[in-house]
This record gives structure tokens, C-alpha cells and sequence, in this order.
């Protein structure tokens, strides 16, 4: 079964804007979905339409099956929602916060109370449950929104930009909680500006510019379409000058530093070969260049020149 189903979604506002154009999108069960665009997209469009917020001009949206115009609420049932802005009461305590959504979902308060006891450890807000919203920091209130949108335990998670505005260390931590919940079968659509989250988080992709679909795919065979990538190499001992590395575009960054460019057909044995050989040792490497960000680039400007 298919856990989102977004068949020619159109959306005219009053005004005559036309935020999108007939997007289409299939989202599997149990995937972890990156729904990415520039601002302006039709990306948050898409979601109000989704989770009922916003008036469609026409298309159709089905939820696990169940459509959107038939059964609003059952598909509603079906989705969690952590939108970009904070939207909670900051003068109630973070507990009751919980509590009283998942009154919204007619959860008994007993059942409830275990809930909001299981997500608020998970996303380490358990110490802070009597404390009001206001008195958290940005990454908590983040936090906050996710587990207040997981309370109903819905099978479709929504995250739109979920760890904007917060510090590496928590934004590591939210990534390691997704793929649990998304590993213990919670499907997962994302959006964010982040693109190294997505390459990391998803495994399948679509891109939006000017409310269309311009792109759909698996995020492996669309990084298979990268013919360079650019890599960071840390050497063992400092050295003045580099050797013969003969079709290796290569540069020195600093005395222990060397960048190098890789086409995809190639790999980097026989520059380590060069290197060995000349008694240069890597001891470590990293990839410099954010390749679905090269990707999405070129993307847009190829859309925008159609």
C-alpha cells in the first residue's frame, strides 16, 4: 500500500496566484520521502493541502488509501505534522501540551499519559515536563514539535524544515531519532534546506520549482548522475611540493591538505598508488562537495530555462 498519493494537485489562490501546477507524487509505505524546491516551491503548499489546512483548486490526495475529500478525518488520523513554525501555547506546561492533543485524537488520558511519558524521553524532554514552553530553547521547542505531532502515533510523519535554526549536536541527535521511528515503520516525508539531510536521512526524492514536480526518483539513482566529486585528502606527514599524479586533478591546500577531483568512472586506487610510491601516506578523507545540492542546482536552472 501506498502511504501518499498525490495525483495533478492544483492550487489557485483569490488573488490568481498559482502555487502549483499539477504536482503528482507516490510515497511507499515505510519510506523515508525528501520533498525539496527553492522558497516558493509549492513545497508548504503541498502540505497544508495534505494535512487539510488548505482548499485545493483540483487533484486528488489519498492517505493509505483513504481519500481526502471522502474522508478528511480518517486521513487525517493516518498524519503527524511538525510544521516550521512553533504553534504550541508557550505559557503551558511541555506536558500538557502532549496531553491535550492527544485529547484532539480522543486518546484516554491513561494512554496518553504513557505516550507523552515514551516521546518526551525519546527526544530527552522528560525533565523538562512541567516546565512551560516558553522557557525552552529553540532546539527543545523543535523537539517538542515532534513529539507533540508522534502523541497519536500516526503512520505518515510530515516534517517541514524540523531542524532549522538548531546547533549540529541537536540536529545529529533528531537524525539518529528518525531513522528509529522511520526503522519501526513510520513513513517519513521531509523537507528542508539542508540537503546533506536529505542525502543522508532519505531514500527516495522529489523536487518541486514553480509548482511542478520536476523530478522523482530514488535518491541513489539520482546521485549516480554526478559525473565529479571533489575529495579532501589528510596525509600522514607534511609535504613542499606534490608528485606526477598524472590524470588526477589535483590541488594543495595546505603542507598536509590535497584536494582532488574524482570522475565517477574512476576511482582512487591509483592516485594512493602514486602517492605510496612517492612515500606519501592518506590517513583519512572526507567529501568535500554536497553532490545533491550540485544536483538540485542544476536542476533548477535547467527548469528555469524551459
Amino acid at each position: 500500500m501506498k502511504a501518499l498519493e498525490v495525483n495533478n494537485l492544483h492550487k489557485t489562490y483569490r488573488n490568481g496566484f498559482q502555487a502549483l501546477s499539477g504536482v503528482s507524487l507516490e510515497v511507499k509505505q515505510g519510506d523515508f520521502y525528501a520533498l525539496l524546491g527553492p522558497n516558493g516551491a509549492g513545497k508548504s503548499t503541498i502540505i497544508g493541502i495534505i494535512c487539510s489546512l488548505i482548499n485545493k483548486t483540483s487533484g486528488q490526495v489519498r492517505v493509505y488509501g483513504v481519500d481526502l475529500d471522502q474522508n478528511p478525518a480518517d486521513a487525517r488520523m493516518h498524519i503527524g505534522l511538525v510544521p516550521q513554525e512553533f504553534n504550541f501555547n508557550i505559557f503551558e506546561p511541555v506536558g500538557e501540551i502532549l496531553l491535550n492533543q492527544a485529547g484532539y485524537y480522543g486518546i484516554p488520558r491513561k494512554i496518553a499519559r504513557q505516550r507523552a511519558e515514551t516521546y518526551l524521553k525519546k527526544l530527552e524532554l522528560w525533565d523538562r515536563r512541567y516546565d512551560m514552553a516558553k522557557e525552552l530553547s529553540g532546539g527543545m521547542k523543535r523537539r517538542l514539535m515532534i513529539a507533540r505531532a508522534l502523541v497519536h502515533e500516526p503512520r505518515l510523519l510530515i516534517l517541514d524544515e524540523p531542524t532549522a535554526g538548531v546547533d549540529i549536536e541537536i540536529r545529529y541527535s533528531m537524525w539518529n531519532f528518525m531513522r528509529e521511528l522511520n526503522a519501526s515503520g513510520t513513513t517519513i516525508i521531509l523537507t528542508t534546506h539542508y540537503l546533506e539531510e536529505a542525502e543522508s536521512l532519505c531514500n527516495n526524492i522529489a523536487i518541486i520549482d514553480k509548482g511542478v514536480t520536476i523530478e522523482q526518483t530514488d535518491m541513489r539513482s539520482l546521485l549516480n548522475r554526478l559525473n565529479l566529486e571533489t575529495f579532501v585528502l589528510y596525509l600522514d606527514h607534511e609535504i613542499e611540493q606534490l608528485p606526477d599524479c598524472g590524470d588526477y586533478h589535483v590541488r594543495l591546500l595546505d603542507k598536509s591538505t590535497m584536494e582532488v577531483d574524482k570522475h565517477k568512472d574512476h576511482d582512487l586506487n591509483g592516485l594512493y598508488s602514486r602517492l605510496s610510491r612517492c612515500n606519501i601516506k592518506v590517513v583519512s578523507m572526507r567529501n568535500k562537495s554536497n553532490r545533491l545540492e550540485q544536483l538540485f542546482l542544476s536542476m533548477l536552472n535547467n527548469n528555469s530555462k524551459d
